[in-house]
């Protein structure tokens, strides 16, 4: 009963001073993309907007980008030194630059960068890219960035890639639950600053994810593909395809897919200090609904 009484605190604490679920999800918006031409010094032009910022996060996550890299564009070879840095893409294939070395990588597939070491991007091919950008900080709200000029055009490339990489592959999944499929793609130690894990999980339709909270890491769900509704303490809001879903420490949650195709998450998971721990309890469903 002591234990029982203890989660009810931890789901109910976060509740003071948050906007509503609903309010706090945000939705990507290709009509809200802004252009931007020359990122870093690189090719042409992207399009995208911020889906998350510094504060959306109790924990130290910079910024969430969610956008489109044109044909034959990208961004330029750079530094950072003050926060970590992964490029994604959702579909076709781009050119995947880390510490002057270039591999061509085919979506949906990821490439993290560590604080110290450069990186680029750029799309090669005749179509525009789906893509995202992720950046945690060492401390919260820094962010630092150093230009090379180099815009990683035309450059040699390696045919398999001499740095780490994320592939979104649903083949790689395992069941974990009824109609749940789930993989850590990058685990703890890939990171050096707080960024704990990035995660995929995918539900069937009628499927749910196990309701729980962490203690010591803030976590992200970006919804790939699919609807669903998200439960966050004891709020529950629709979900779909694009929408990013902050969950503060100590926030219960779990996820429901309501559609009829599977829902598909990218789940980014930052921690409380640069520690990097990582914890995670199971609580009972004390109150499922609306808002």
């Amino acid at each position: 009963m002591k234990m029982l009484l203890r989660i009810a605190a931890l789901w109910i604490l976060p509740l003071v001073a948050r906007e509503p679920l609903a309010q706090r999800i945000v939705h990507t918006d290709p009509a809200k993309y802004r252009t931007a031409k020359s990122v870093h010094g690189g090719a042409g032009q992207l399009n995208y907007m911020a889906l998350l910022d510094a504060h959306s996060l109790d924990t130290n996550l910079f910024f969430l980008h969610r956008g489109v890299i044109q044909p034959k564009s990208g961004i330029g070879a750079h530094f950072h030194n003050q926060c970590e840095e992964m490029f994604v893409i959702f579909d076709g294939e781009a050119q995947f630059t880390i510490d002057g070395r270039t591999s061509l990588l085919k979506g949906p597939a990821g490439a993290p960068c560590r604080m110290g070491h450069s990186h680029a991007i750029y799309n090669p091919t005749d179509k525009p890219v789906e893509w995202m950008n992720i950046n945690v900080s060492a401390m919260k709200g820094t962010y630092d960035a150093f230009d090379l000029g180099d815009p990683r055009v035309d450059v040699p490339l390696d045919p398999i890639p001499v740095f780490m990489t994320m592939r979104l592959d649903q083949a790689l999944l395992r069941s974990v639950k009824d109609g749940a499929l789930y993989r850590r793609a990058l685990d703890t130690p890939v990171f050096t600053s707080p960024w704990a894990y990035v995660d995929h999980l995918v539900l069937a339709p009628g499927a749910s994810s196990v309701p729980h909270l962490h203690r010591e890491v803030a976590e992200f769900y970006y919804v790939v593909k699919g609807d669903g509704t998200a439960t966050v303490a004891t709020e529950t809001a629709a979900i779909h395809g694009g929408d990013a879903v902050p969950v503060q420490l100590s926030e219960a949650h779990s996820f429901t897919n309501t559609g009829q195709q599977p829902l598909e998450f990218l789940i980014v998971g930052v921690s409380r200090d640069n520690t990097r721990r990582v914890d995670s309890i199971e609580v009972p469903a004390l109150r499922r609904g609306g808002n």
